[in-house]
């Protein structure tokens, strides 16, 4: 719940034997959790140095995330453009339902593929029906899908990360409201999706990132914690 990761921040920041941070308010730790709920999902699930071997490397990394992860969302092609969901943030894996003469309704994998490639100029790695592949690349209108001229891509599927709602606790702020830099009124509560077990770590990141820039001589001990957690 929002606000037991609340108590655990102030309680963490604080060191609990102090109370020289007790003025953040309420919309400025909303803030810190906000941002450190998005790092820790950047940290499992599409760290910018990536291993290739995807987040499910471990049954930890999958439980980690596994309440933000949407299976077999599928939307048609049009002029071999597929829309994205309103809620898509992170890639995971997807497939192209192609059709090709009397072959109807087969399935190829997704490749997704950098906008300066030349891969369809070269015959190794243009898509291919025989050889199940698609290649695409991401626009800001959606995705965009490829075909060699001897098929058709009829339908995209994929699994996806999904955004994260804004977690807050303005019902405990002054009047139970407040309005976010965007002008976005945020009343009530929203808990983090996230599993339970991920909370704290969260917290932690949280805690880390107010300690830096209030300069909290602490600053060090609160990022080994992050280290024994293999968060960095």
């Amino acid at each position: 719940m929002i606000k037991n990761m609340h108590y655990d921040f102030k309680t963490k920041l604080n060191k609990i034997d102090s109370q020289q941070y007790r003025n953040l308010r309420i919309p400025e730790i909303d803030w810190k959790l906000n941002e450190a709920q998005e790092l820790f999902v950047k940290m499992v699930a599409n760290p910018r140095l990536r291993n290739h071997l995807g987040f499910e490397t471990s049954q930890r990394s999958i439980d980690d995330i596994r309440t933000i992860v949407v299976k077999d969302y599928c939307s048609p092609v049009i002029n071999n453009t597929a829309t994205l969901p309103g809620d898509y943030w992170h890639f995971l894996s997807g497939e192209s339902i192609m059709d090709k003469g009397k072959c109807i309704g087969v399935k190829g994998t997704i490749r997704v593929r950098q906008h300066d490639d030349e891969f369809e100029n070269s015959p190794f790695d243009n898509s291919s029906f025989e050889w199940r592949e698609v290649n695409a690349v991401f626009y800001e209108e959606g995705l965009k899908l490829y075909d060699d001229g001897t098929f058709i891509n009829q339908e995209f599927c994929m699994n996806y990360i999904k955004e994260l709602p804004y977690i807050h606790n303005a019902e405990d702020f002054v009047g139970g409201q407040y309005r976010l830099p965007s002008n976005i009124l945020l009343t009530g509560t929203q808990d983090c999706i996230l599993p339970k077990h991920t909370h704290k770590e969260i917290v932690d990141i949280a805690v880390a990132l107010a300690s830096s820039d209030l300069q909290n001589p602490d600053l060090q001990n609160k990022l080994q914690k992050l280290n024994l957690n293999n968060l960095q």
